[in-house]
Protein backbone atom coordinates (compact mmCIF):
# COMPACT_ATOMS: atom_id res chain seq x y z
CA UNK A 1 0.00 0.00 0.00
CA UNK A 2 1.51 3.23 -1.20
CA UNK A 3 1.95 5.91 1.53
CA UNK A 4 -0.38 8.15 -0.28
CA UNK A 5 -3.06 5.73 0.18
CA UNK A 6 -1.96 5.26 3.78
CA UNK A 7 -2.61 9.13 4.54
CA UNK A 8 -6.17 8.82 2.88
CA UNK A 9 -7.29 6.39 4.66
CA UNK A 10 -6.05 7.51 7.70
CA UNK A 11 -7.77 11.21 6.98
CA UNK A 12 -11.34 9.08 6.15
CA UNK A 13 -11.09 7.43 9.45
CA UNK A 14 -10.18 10.79 10.90
CA UNK A 15 -13.14 12.40 9.36
CA UNK A 16 -15.46 9.64 9.86
CA UNK A 17 -14.34 9.94 13.44
CA UNK A 18 -15.60 13.57 14.11
CA UNK A 19 -18.48 12.78 11.79
CA UNK A 20 -19.45 10.38 14.38
CA UNK A 21 -18.78 12.15 17.57
CA UNK A 22 -19.87 15.72 16.70
CA UNK A 23 -23.44 14.77 17.76
CA UNK A 24 -21.53 13.87 20.78
CA UNK A 25 -20.18 17.16 20.96
CA UNK A 26 -22.87 19.22 20.64
CA UNK A 27 -25.15 17.29 23.75
CA UNK A 28 -21.96 17.80 25.87
CA UNK A 29 -22.80 21.23 27.46
CA UNK A 30 -26.81 20.11 27.65
CA UNK A 31 -25.69 16.92 29.42
CA UNK A 32 -23.29 18.54 31.79
CA UNK A 33 -25.98 21.24 32.70
CA UNK A 34 -28.51 18.32 33.50
CA UNK A 35 -26.13 16.49 35.75
CA UNK A 36 -25.04 19.74 37.53
CA UNK A 37 -28.54 21.16 37.84
CA UNK A 38 -30.92 18.30 37.91
CA UNK A 39 -28.92 14.81 38.81
CA UNK A 40 -26.94 16.00 41.36
CA UNK A 41 -29.23 17.41 43.49
CA UNK A 42 -31.92 14.88 43.31
CA UNK A 43 -29.29 12.24 44.22
CA UNK A 44 -28.04 15.03 47.18
CA UNK A 45 -31.44 14.70 47.70
CA UNK A 46 -31.81 11.06 47.84
CA UNK A 47 -28.44 10.77 49.78
CA UNK A 48 -30.17 12.57 52.76
CA UNK A 49 -33.57 11.27 52.92
CA UNK A 50 -31.53 8.37 53.91
CA UNK A 51 -29.66 9.89 56.49
CA UNK A 52 -30.50 11.72 60.08
CA UNK A 53 -28.69 13.56 62.74
CA UNK A 54 -27.96 11.89 66.01
CA UNK A 55 -27.60 13.92 69.04
CA UNK A 56 -25.37 12.78 72.00
CA UNK A 57 -25.80 14.11 75.35
CA UNK A 58 -27.24 18.06 75.19
CA UNK A 59 -25.64 18.39 71.66
CA UNK A 60 -23.13 20.50 72.61
CA UNK A 61 -19.02 20.66 71.58
CA UNK A 62 -17.11 18.81 68.71
CA UNK A 63 -18.41 15.46 67.90
CA UNK A 64 -22.06 15.64 69.69
CA UNK A 65 -23.90 16.20 66.80
CA UNK A 66 -23.05 13.50 63.83
CA UNK A 67 -24.92 12.34 60.67
CA UNK A 68 -25.51 8.35 60.89
CA UNK A 69 -27.74 5.94 58.70
CA UNK A 70 -31.30 6.78 58.56
CA UNK A 71 -32.86 4.17 56.24
CA UNK A 72 -36.88 4.74 55.32
CA UNK A 73 -37.01 6.09 59.12
CA UNK A 74 -37.53 9.62 57.05
CA UNK A 75 -39.98 8.23 54.60
CA UNK A 76 -41.73 6.40 57.70
CA UNK A 77 -42.65 9.64 58.89
CA UNK A 78 -43.08 11.94 56.06
CA UNK A 79 -46.12 9.31 54.85
CA UNK A 80 -47.41 9.31 58.90
CA UNK A 81 -47.40 12.88 59.03
CA UNK A 82 -51.14 14.19 59.22
CA UNK A 83 -49.91 17.62 58.00
CA UNK A 84 -48.83 16.26 54.71
CA UNK A 85 -52.24 14.76 54.07
CA UNK A 86 -54.01 17.41 54.91
CA UNK A 87 -51.77 19.50 52.68
CA UNK A 88 -52.10 17.06 49.96
CA UNK A 89 -56.09 16.77 50.14
CA UNK A 90 -55.95 20.84 50.32
CA UNK A 91 -53.73 20.50 46.54
CA UNK A 92 -56.71 17.91 45.36
CA UNK A 93 -59.33 20.26 46.25
CA UNK A 94 -57.39 23.22 44.58
CA UNK A 95 -56.23 21.18 41.40
CA UNK A 96 -60.18 20.20 40.89
CA UNK A 97 -61.09 23.84 40.33
CA UNK A 98 -57.76 25.55 39.07
CA UNK A 99 -57.25 22.75 36.17
CA UNK A 100 -60.71 22.28 34.19
CA UNK A 101 -61.78 26.00 34.59
CA UNK A 102 -58.35 26.83 33.49
CA UNK A 103 -58.02 24.44 30.44
CA UNK A 104 -61.98 25.03 29.73
CA UNK A 105 -61.17 28.80 29.13
CA UNK A 106 -58.49 28.37 27.32
CA UNK A 107 -59.71 26.15 24.96
CA UNK A 108 -62.89 28.44 24.47
CA UNK A 109 -60.14 31.39 24.06
CA UNK A 110 -58.36 29.44 21.46
CA UNK A 111 -61.61 28.35 19.75
CA UNK A 112 -62.73 31.90 19.49
CA UNK A 113 -59.36 33.40 18.45
CA UNK A 114 -59.63 30.72 15.40
CA UNK A 115 -62.65 31.85 13.96
CA UNK A 116 -62.90 34.00 11.08
CA UNK A 117 -65.22 36.55 12.42
CA UNK A 118 -62.86 37.73 14.89
CA UNK A 119 -61.32 41.44 15.36
CA UNK A 120 -58.24 42.73 17.45
CA UNK A 121 -56.86 39.05 16.92
CA UNK A 122 -53.36 40.33 17.91
CA UNK A 123 -54.51 42.11 20.58
CA UNK A 124 -56.56 39.94 22.28
CA UNK A 125 -54.11 37.38 21.96
CA UNK A 126 -51.74 39.49 23.46
CA UNK A 127 -54.18 40.17 25.83
CA UNK A 128 -54.84 36.76 27.01
CA UNK A 129 -51.86 36.10 26.79
CA UNK A 130 -49.94 38.32 29.38
CA UNK A 131 -50.63 37.69 32.50
CA UNK A 132 -48.31 34.46 32.24
CA UNK A 133 -45.91 36.79 31.75
CA UNK A 134 -45.97 38.10 35.12
CA UNK A 135 -44.34 37.02 37.73
CA UNK A 136 -46.38 34.06 40.61
CA UNK A 137 -45.21 36.52 43.48
CA UNK A 138 -46.12 39.73 41.83
CA UNK A 139 -49.55 38.15 40.83
CA UNK A 140 -50.38 37.07 44.06
CA UNK A 141 -49.46 40.37 45.82
CA UNK A 142 -51.66 42.11 43.00
CA UNK A 143 -54.82 39.92 43.93
CA UNK A 144 -53.65 39.92 47.63
CA UNK A 145 -54.28 43.80 47.79
CA UNK A 146 -57.62 42.92 45.40
CA UNK A 147 -59.36 40.86 48.12
CA UNK A 148 -58.21 42.67 51.44
CA UNK A 149 -61.72 44.43 52.65
CA UNK A 150 -59.78 48.16 53.18
CA UNK A 151 -57.90 48.06 49.99
CA UNK A 152 -60.38 46.79 47.28
CA UNK A 153 -62.36 48.92 44.83
CA UNK A 154 -64.33 45.87 44.40
CA UNK A 155 -65.27 45.47 47.76
CA UNK A 156 -65.47 49.03 48.82
CA UNK A 157 -68.19 48.97 46.13
CA UNK A 158 -70.10 46.45 46.95
CA UNK A 159 -70.09 47.75 51.03
CA UNK A 160 -71.61 51.15 49.75
CA UNK A 161 -73.89 49.42 47.55
CA UNK A 162 -74.79 47.61 50.76
CA UNK A 163 -74.39 44.28 49.43
CA UNK A 164 -72.86 41.41 51.05
CA UNK A 165 -68.99 40.73 50.34
CA UNK A 166 -67.59 37.43 51.15
CA UNK A 167 -64.28 37.39 53.00
CA UNK A 168 -62.06 36.31 50.32
CA UNK A 169 -59.09 35.30 52.36
CA UNK A 170 -60.91 33.01 54.58
CA UNK A 171 -63.10 29.91 54.99
CA UNK A 172 -64.28 28.13 52.00
CA UNK A 173 -63.40 31.04 49.27
CA UNK A 174 -59.89 30.86 49.76
CA UNK A 175 -59.79 27.73 47.54
CA UNK A 176 -61.61 29.96 45.36
CA UNK A 177 -59.33 33.11 45.46
CA UNK A 178 -56.15 30.63 45.05
CA UNK A 179 -57.76 29.53 42.00
CA UNK A 180 -58.47 32.69 40.52
CA UNK A 181 -55.19 33.52 40.88
CA UNK A 182 -53.93 30.36 38.98
CA UNK A 183 -56.43 30.17 36.03
CA UNK A 184 -55.80 34.54 35.56
CA UNK A 185 -51.92 33.50 35.32
CA UNK A 186 -52.37 30.39 33.41
CA UNK A 187 -55.02 30.44 30.64
CA UNK A 188 -52.83 32.34 28.30
CA UNK A 189 -49.72 29.88 28.05
CA UNK A 190 -52.34 27.46 27.58
CA UNK A 191 -54.33 28.79 25.23
CA UNK A 192 -51.31 29.55 23.13
CA UNK A 193 -50.74 26.21 22.90
CA UNK A 194 -54.62 25.21 21.88
CA UNK A 195 -54.28 28.22 19.67
CA UNK A 196 -50.99 27.08 17.76
CA UNK A 197 -52.48 23.67 17.07
CA UNK A 198 -55.78 25.07 15.95
CA UNK A 199 -53.71 26.79 13.26
CA UNK A 200 -52.15 24.16 11.82
CA UNK A 201 -55.24 22.62 11.05
CA UNK A 202 -55.33 22.13 7.37
CA UNK A 203 -57.76 24.59 5.60
CA UNK A 204 -58.79 21.70 3.29
CA UNK A 205 -60.45 19.86 6.52
CA UNK A 206 -62.77 23.46 7.92
CA UNK A 207 -63.62 23.96 3.96
CA UNK A 208 -64.64 20.26 3.40
CA UNK A 209 -66.53 20.39 6.77
CA UNK A 210 -68.40 23.70 5.45
CA UNK A 211 -69.13 21.94 2.51
CA UNK A 212 -71.12 19.27 4.23
CA UNK A 213 -73.22 21.90 6.24
CA UNK A 214 -71.76 21.74 8.92
CA UNK A 215 -71.92 24.84 11.98
CA UNK A 216 -68.97 27.08 13.08
CA UNK A 217 -70.20 25.02 16.73
CA UNK A 218 -70.31 21.67 14.72
CA UNK A 219 -67.26 22.08 13.31
CA UNK A 220 -65.59 23.23 16.54
CA UNK A 221 -66.90 20.13 18.39
CA UNK A 222 -66.51 17.53 16.05
CA UNK A 223 -63.13 18.68 13.81
CA UNK A 224 -61.12 21.28 15.87
CA UNK A 225 -61.29 19.47 19.30
CA UNK A 226 -60.28 16.18 18.01
CA UNK A 227 -57.47 17.19 15.84
CA UNK A 228 -55.95 19.40 18.62
CA UNK A 229 -56.92 16.84 21.26
CA UNK A 230 -52.60 16.21 21.72
CA UNK A 231 -52.45 19.75 22.31
CA UNK A 232 -55.55 19.42 25.69
CA UNK A 233 -53.16 16.38 26.89
CA UNK A 234 -50.19 18.31 26.80
CA UNK A 235 -51.58 21.49 28.48
CA UNK A 236 -53.26 19.08 31.28
CA UNK A 237 -50.20 17.36 31.65
CA UNK A 238 -48.42 20.66 32.36
CA UNK A 239 -51.47 22.34 34.44
CA UNK A 240 -51.51 19.10 37.01
CA UNK A 241 -47.63 19.06 37.02
CA UNK A 242 -47.81 23.20 38.34
CA UNK A 243 -50.90 22.19 40.97
CA UNK A 244 -48.74 19.51 42.67
CA UNK A 245 -46.55 22.33 42.48
CA UNK A 246 -48.09 25.19 43.99
CA UNK A 247 -45.78 27.46 46.16
CA UNK A 248 -45.76 31.13 45.20
CA UNK A 249 -49.28 31.93 45.50
CA UNK A 250 -50.48 30.62 48.97
CA UNK A 251 -46.82 31.59 50.50
CA UNK A 252 -47.70 34.93 49.24
CA UNK A 253 -50.64 35.63 50.49
CA UNK A 254 -50.05 33.91 53.97
CA UNK A 255 -49.08 37.25 55.77
CA UNK A 256 -52.61 38.45 54.61
CA UNK A 257 -55.06 35.83 56.05
CA UNK A 258 -54.54 33.47 58.83
CA UNK A 259 -56.36 30.47 57.11
CA UNK A 260 -52.94 29.47 55.17
CA UNK A 261 -50.51 27.83 57.67
CA UNK A 262 -47.03 27.39 56.71
CA UNK A 263 -48.19 23.63 56.04
CA UNK A 264 -51.11 24.54 53.42
CA UNK A 265 -49.08 22.83 50.81
CA UNK A 266 -47.36 19.86 50.58
CA UNK A 267 -43.86 22.53 48.77
CA UNK A 268 -45.03 24.81 51.62
CA UNK A 269 -43.88 22.17 54.28
CA UNK A 270 -40.53 21.01 52.52
CA UNK A 271 -39.76 24.50 52.71
CA UNK A 272 -40.74 24.55 56.28
CA UNK A 273 -39.31 21.44 57.73
CA UNK A 274 -35.95 22.46 55.43
CA UNK A 275 -35.40 26.19 56.62
CA UNK A 276 -37.80 27.40 59.75
CA UNK A 277 -37.44 23.58 61.75
CA UNK A 278 -34.37 22.49 60.50
CA UNK A 279 -34.81 18.79 59.46
CA UNK A 280 -33.56 18.95 56.09
CA UNK A 281 -33.19 15.01 56.04
CA UNK A 282 -36.98 15.34 56.82
CA UNK A 283 -37.57 17.46 54.07
CA UNK A 284 -35.52 15.32 51.52
CA UNK A 285 -37.72 12.62 51.92
CA UNK A 286 -41.02 14.43 51.51
CA UNK A 287 -39.65 15.96 48.56
CA UNK A 288 -38.43 12.64 47.10
CA UNK A 289 -41.96 11.46 47.82
CA UNK A 290 -43.67 14.65 45.77
CA UNK A 291 -41.60 13.59 42.82
CA UNK A 292 -42.49 10.14 42.50
CA UNK A 293 -45.84 11.08 43.40
CA UNK A 294 -45.47 13.29 40.42
CA UNK A 295 -44.01 11.02 38.04
CA UNK A 296 -46.34 7.93 38.76
CA UNK A 297 -49.81 9.74 38.53
CA UNK A 298 -48.17 11.66 35.15
CA UNK A 299 -46.74 8.30 34.10
CA UNK A 300 -50.63 6.78 34.49
CA UNK A 301 -52.27 9.48 32.62
CA UNK A 302 -50.25 9.33 29.88
CA UNK A 303 -50.43 5.07 29.81
CA UNK A 304 -53.94 5.80 30.00
CA UNK A 305 -54.49 8.68 27.20
CA UNK A 306 -51.93 6.91 24.97
CA UNK A 307 -54.20 3.59 25.29
CA UNK A 308 -57.47 5.55 24.53
CA UNK A 309 -55.87 7.20 21.31
CA UNK A 310 -54.77 3.52 19.93
CA UNK A 311 -58.25 2.32 20.68
CA UNK A 312 -59.78 5.03 18.96
CA UNK A 313 -57.32 4.99 16.34
CA UNK A 314 -58.19 0.72 15.82
CA UNK A 315 -61.89 1.77 15.48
Amino acid sequence: MSRTHRTASGRGRGTTYRVKAAPYGFLAPAAVLFALFFALPVGYALWLSLHKVEVKGLGLGKGARSEVWAGLENYTAALTDTELGHGALRILGYGAIVVPVMLGLALLFALLLDTERVRARAFSRLAIFLPYAIPGVIAALLWGFLYLPDVSPFLQVLDRLGLPHPDLLDGGPLFLSLANIAVWGGTGFNMIVIYTSLRSIPAEVIEAAKLDGATPLQIALRVKIPMVAPSLVLTFFFSVIATLQVFSEPTTLKPLTNGISTTWSPLMKVYNDAFVSGNAYGASATAVLLAAATFVLSFTLLKVFNSRGTQGGKR
